[in-house]
């Protein structure tokens, strides 16, 4: 036996948008959307906006792009920026303490030297 009612009646036309790509395109959803477009035909339809389509994804371009419209790959670069300027800091801080302990050892030689 199958369920009554499983499937949405309330199919309808949508434009549905993916705006980074700058490509759109009409099919019939049931998607929900407070915003209308005026489609090539003439037609207000409602819009879906979309963040990845066929016409951006790596996997039907081909080619990889970086669509970010959180900032998380802007705040990923900053900690790893952040991370280097840190090991870089740590680097010539344990440098000068090696520099500064060489110093060190040679000026303990030299009064070991002098008082033998």
């Amino acid at each position: 036996m199958s369920k009554k009612e499983l499937h949405p009646k309330d199919y309808r036309f949508v434009v549905f948008s993916d705006e980074a790509a700058g490509f759109s395109f009409l099919t019939k959803s049931t998607a929900k959307s407070e915003e209308t477009i005026k489609w090539e035909d003439g037609k207000e339809y409602p819009l879906v906006k979309v963040q990845i389509s066929s016409a951006s994804h790596p996997f039907f371009t081909g080619e990889e792009k970086i669509i970010d419209t959180e900032g998380r790959v802007d705040r990923f670069k900053a900690r790893a920026e952040k991370a280097a300027k840190l090991k870089a800091a740590l680097g010539n801080k344990a440098k000068k303490a090696s520099k500064e302990a060489e110093k060190k050892a040679k000026k303990d030689d030299k009064i070991v030297a002098s008082a033998e």
